[in-house]
């Protein structure tokens, strides 16, 4: 007889059958039939459609695309993934994705002798097969190899349309350029737009970030650039906070919108579209001095509220973090000193409450390159990622600050890359992507996947999942958490916020050895209260329901 889990076992599975759960507050949690051993990883959930879940696995460089049963979560088939030539050359893997039940890998090539860095889009059945014609995305034209820049993916909130921003910097004009595509779910254009920005780079402190970039439900397209400088005569931060605004109902015609302020420097932005036709900016600011030179460290969270129908920033609040977070973060003399905090932190999620307020969850994140173990490309590079506390922040409707609170959690992995991923992001210099810390699908099934948090949220109540390390049962404060060390073994850990903002944890009962662990970073959100989840435990692997009763 299956044995049936106690309360808190939200996140350690045994052999269970799909009608066995979990059970946690209003959490309940379904598992599928034991995946394949086949020593291949799951790095993303790319959706569902058709009675069938469609999944990305890798190991090493190999991809696969896994095709399972809705209901009873069985695989009904694996292939692998490998993109036709262009043009005699090897296509390399960048995503896949899931547009109105059609699947489409997506894979890039460089063109060193035209200096061209093109993206391909390629159909695959539903049974898991590739096409051999693809579809060009992009020819997109770069300086050289180097800085041929990245591609950045953002799917419509009803998956029937694909957003792709390309980035590169043109070092010898001193120049930015950016382009960005929307295409439906056929992979036809609906639109376009190219723009190469000239700087000068003599500026003191200067600095371009083309912030986010946002598709709505109308599928029209915004993007944040920010750019600034100090002006050392003025003694003041110049600073240029734009949303550039491509509707569809205006045929995609370019329309700035300038957010004003002064005294005040941007360190990064995410955007949010709401169904009444608002536009969200959230991010963190830094102050400045006298001299106009920015203190870099994190002051506080702005929150910047765009009416799309009439282009006008109708609200702008800056909120300093309140004492109480200081203290859980920096300990309470550094916070009696007035210090800041490190600009490590990236806004991971950002949630609609009833009331037209917001909940951030910012996530302290960066990444640790260590020294490379080998000659020429055959030299292994260890990367650690690092994912620790969560800051949560309620706002109220106007923008301004109604709560705060943080999620205990030390947490990191490292891995061993033959190539730094990162060297051609898109980044130099004093030129910018404003993204959080990206983990490519390579890296992922290596241990970065434990990291991280699953937020979920309705009626008011916010409920976020990690994974945790046994000694740090019942623990609420941040300096007395112990890291999570070997993420194999670890445990789960829930945190309940109401709405004035009071923390709850929950740990399981007892710990049993040898249970599956779920991977946070692999989750896909059907809606508000559905995720299908995925976890394992060295050969062992599952796919599940995880869902919030009414």
């Amino acid at each position: 007889m299956r044995r049936i889990f106690s309360l808190f076992m939200l996140m350690l599975f045994g052999l269970c059958s799909i009608n066995a759960q979990n059970k946690i507050e209003k959490i309940t949690l379904t598992y599928g039939a034991e995946l394949p051993d086949d020593s291949y990883k799951f790095v993303k959930i790319i959706g569902e459609s058709n009675n069938k879940i469609y999944a990305l696995a890798n190991k090493k460089d190999d991809f696969m695309l896994k095709i399972f049963d809705s209901s009873s979560m069985k695989q009904l088939s694996s292939n692998a993934i490998k993109l036709p030539e262009m043009n005699n050359r090897e296509v390399d893997f960048e995503d896949i994705f899931l547009l109105n039940g059609k699947l489409y890998a997506i894979g890039s090539v460089y063109n060193k002798k035209d200096k061209i860095f093109n993206l391909v889009g390629t159909p695959v059945s539903d049974k898991g097969e590739l096409s051999k014609n693809g579809t060009i995305l992009f020819d997109a034209e770069v300086e050289k190899k180097s800085l041929r820049g990245d591609f950045y993916f953002k799917q419509s909130q009803d998956e029937g349309a694909l957003l792709i921003m390309h980035t590169s910097l043109f070092n010898k004009e001193d120049a930015v350029k950016y382009e960005i595509k929307l295409f439906d779910d056929n992979l036809k254009t609906l639109f376009t737009s190219s723009e190469k920005v000239h700087f000068d780079d003599n500026k003191k402190d200067y600095q371009f970030t083309i912030a986010d970039f946002e598709l709505n439900y109308k599928d029209d397209v915004f993007l944040v650039i920010n750019e600034s400088y100090r002006d050392s005569k003025k003694k003041e931060k110049v600073e240029r906070f734009e949303v550039h605004a491509f509707k569809h109902d205006n045929n995609y015609t370019k329309e700035v919108i300038n957010i004003a302020f002064k005294d005040k420097e941007i360190i990064n932005c995410k955007m949010m579209s709401t169904n009444k036709d608002i536009l969200q900016l959230v991010g963190f600011y830094s102050s400045v001095r006298e001299s106009g030179r920015s203190n870099k460290e994190l002051k506080g969270v702005y929150n910047a509220t765009i009416d799309i129908a009439s282009n006008k920033n109708t609200n702008l609040k800056f909120n300093e973090f309140d004492y109480n977070t200081k203290v859980k973060i920096m300990g309470e003399r550094r916070a009696k000193k007035g210090k800041d905090l490190k600009p490590l932190y990236a806004i991971t999620s950002i949630i609609e409450k009833e009331d037209g307020g917001l909940i951030l969850l910012s996530e302290l994140q960066y990444v640790f390159v260590g020294q490379s173990q080998g000659i020429g490309p055959l030299a292994f590079t260890p990367v650690t990622y690092i994912k620790n506390e969560i800051i949560v922040t309620s706002l109220k409707a106007d923008g301004s600050h109604e709560w705060s609170n943080v999620v205990p959690k030390d947490q990191n992995a490292t891995v061993n890359t033959m190539s730094l991923w990162f060297g051609a992001v898109g980044s130099g210099g004093n030129f910018a992507v404003g993204m959080a810390v990206g983990i490519p699908l390579a890296e992922l099934g290596k241990g970065p996947e434990y990291l991280g948090a699953i937020p979920i949220y309705k009626n008011g109540e916010l409920n976020v999942l990690i994974n945790d390390n046994v000694k740090n049962k019942g623990i609420t404060e941040l300096d007395e958490v112990k890291s999570l060390g070997n993420y194999n073994k670890a445990v789960p850990a829930l945190f309940i916020f109401d709405q004035q903002g009071k923390l709850i944890r929950k740990d399981p009962e007892e710990v049993i050895k040898n249970e599956l662990v779920i991977r946070p970073g692999v989750f896909y959100r059907k809606n508000p209260k559905e995720y299908i989840v995925y976890s394992s435990r060295k050969k062992q692997d599952k796919l599940g329901r995880m869902i919030l009763e009414d």
